[in-house]
């Protein structure tokens, strides 16, 4: 995000296509939005239709250009970076107070904002020389949000050269860093999720804007020790971390990296008390100036109310919240086809789960009913399982064939359904499904583009947060939702950020007993689970603790997953032990 946001919130990075154009349909308003450069296929099919619409000549980039994976992801973002600046100047020129994007841009800001108050002030001035100056010192207050953009470090597949040699530099991750770090970006971010990749990191150094913070790095991270390990990893290089993003591990959309039980609230009460620990171990190892950076802190996965925003930035002090699956229903900030949108609203909770789906085998948020849940169950009635790899981001697997294949492909569900073990895990080798096209179909069907011939469904991976909306909204409503100033978008029954959390964490350690219990890995297993559920009594404990949360309905339910804690302790004979 920029040095000083005027908006309090994110847009994350929501599958691939969902926010792929989010930064020319929100920036010139101040917000920051994510987008992922995992498929390039997309970046080039997205860049041809932004072409057209910018009146630019395209010039196709095609897999036999050298460094193609690069350009693409280059080309792309310069020329999002020039249709934003475009949209920002000719925003920031029009006049106040007749309905025009500038009035949106004000009237859109924090509720509390001194800018927003400044908009209110001009609108009643009457004075046209005092109106005159206010107008021009609140056109020189006005930033673009951030076009910022992520890497998931765990898809780095590495690719042979034209001649067959295998070089670290044609990786799929270092060659989307590549062409991120030679766009014409500044004053934006790098977004590593998925944990450290230390080729990726070391390929950083070779940047001198990464150097010099005109491109920041963001880390998520899911719990302090993570962050501590990775910003000391890259301060030793001259990097330094702007930004730890911390991401429910559970209750967030796509990829779901669990923690050992530790929940969100005590998570956050750590990089509270210990932040500036974090900077001084830090800037001991960055060796760069008289003064330690900025840090900022960060948090996203399952925030749904104005109430829960504020406790967030109020009592945990963080400085930036991020609030994903709810724009899905917005038209106006990400790119979801009109079947897939209407099945978001309708979702209920039993409609979202924490599936096996993805190939790189993460635990993966999921809704079901789309196409693309759809069109594997067809392929599967037909004695047809699997998907045809045409992307191969995540062809990793190398049991059966010298080649890496991605295990959600047709020929891996094949052989491995040919093996005893195969047929004893069948559901969950039939469960995965191809995420490359998937996740990338909504852009091509909402912009009338090809993607992948022939292959148009679509799979969805919202975060269990998305079954308490049902409405599709505005940009405005939507920023009125998280500012407090229209009436709580939620469904009633929505219980509280912190114990959604909880429950997940809770249903996610029966599973994981009930998938082991009877296996030989049980006794090597039960100290893993002992600590789980000690972790998740220890967070349990501490909600107990925080004032802004001693409400009788909060307890009332906490106390009532205690009690479930308990009584799966007691049927799984879990000794509970220090956490």
């Amino acid at each position: 995000m920029n040095s000083k946001s005027n908006h309090t919130f994110h847009i994350p990075v929501m599958g691939l296509a969902f926010t792929v154009d989010s930064p020319i349909k929100v920036a010139r308003f101040g917000i920051s939005s994510v987008l992922s450069l995992a498929e390039d296929r997309l970046i080039e099919m997205m860049r041809k239709k932004y072409s057209e619409v910018a009146g630019d000549d395209y010039q196709p980039i095609g897999p036999n250009v050298e460094d193609y994976r690069a350009k693409r992801i280059t080309s792309y973002l310069n020329l999002v970076h020039r249709i934003v600046q475009k949209q920002f100047k000719t925003l920031q020129q029009e006049a106040f107070g007749e309905g025009n994007e500038i009035d949106q841009y004000f009237e859109m800001l924090p509720t509390d904002s001194v800018l927003r108050a400044s908009y209110t002030q001009l609108l009643k001035t009457d004075c046209p020389t005092k109106k005159g100056m206010l107008a021009n010192e609140l056109r020189s207050k006005m930033q673009p949000g951030s076009i910022d953009v992520n890497i998931m470090t765990k898809l780095d597949k590495s690719n042979p050269s034209p001649n067959g040699d295998i070089k670290e530099e044609n990786s799929d991750a270092v060659a989307a860093l590549r062409g991120y770090a030679l766009s014409e970006l500044r004053n934006s971010s790098l977004v590593f999720s998925a944990g450290m990749n230390p080729r990726l990191f070391n390929y950083l150094e070779q940047f001198e804007d990464f150097q010099t913070g005109k491109k920041k790095v963001i880390v998520k991270v899911t719990d302090f020790r993570s962050a501590l390990i990775q910003g000391k990893y890259l301060a030793k290089k001259g990097i330094w971390v702007s930004e730890f993003r911390i991401e429910s591990g559970l209750n967030c959309g796509g990829h779901a990296f669990a923690t050992d039980g530790y929940l969100l609230g005590p998570i956050l009460e750590e990089f509270k008390t210990k932040k500036q620990e974090l900077i001084d171990t830090m800037f001991s190892l960055f060796q760069k100036g008289e003064k330690a950076p900025a840090i900022k802190i960060s948090v996203q996965g399952g925030i749904g109310t104005h109430e829960e925003d504020q406790l967030l930035h109020d009592y945990y002090a963080v400085d930036s919240t991020g609030w994903g699956s709810p724009f899905l229903l917005v038209p106006e900030a990400t790119t979801v086809d009109e079947e897939t949108m209407q099945l978001l609203a309708a979702s209920k909770k039993e409609d979202i789960v924490l599936s096996k789906s993805s190939p790189l085998g993460i635990r993966f948020n999921y809704l079901k009913g789309t196409s693309g849940h759809k069109e594997r169950l067809n392929r599967i009635k037909q004695n047809k399982a699997g998907s045809p790899c045409t992307e191969k981001h995540l062809a990793f697997n190398t049991e059966f064939t010298t080649e890496p294949i991605c295990t959600a492909s047709k020929k891996y569900i094949q052989l491995k359904l040919a093996t005893p073990e195969g047929q004893a895990k069948k559901e969950e080798i039939l469960a995965k499904e191809c995420l490359c096209v998937g996740l990338s179909n909504s852009a091509a069907i909402v912009n009338k583009e090809s993607f992948v011939k022939k292959l148009t469904a679509v799979t969805m991976c919202p975060g269990p947060n998305i079954a308490n909306f049902s409405q599709i909204v505005s940009l405005k409503t939507m920023l009125d939702h998280i500012y407090g100033r229209i009436q709580d978008l939620t469904k009633e029954s929505r219980p509280h950020l912190f114990l959604a959390e909880l429950e997940l964490y809770v249903n996610f350690l029966v599973e994981s007993i009930e998938e082991e219990i009877n296996t030989e890995t049980w006794a090597k297993r039960t100290k893993y689970f002992q600590t789980f559920t000690a972790n998740l009594q220890s967070g349990i404990e501490y909600y107990k603790t925080v004032p802004a949360l001693a409400k009788k309905s909060f307890l009332n339910t906490l106390e009532s997953m205690e009690n479930e804690l308990q009584f799966i302790q007691q049927k799984y004979t879990l000794q509970t032990i220090e956490s």
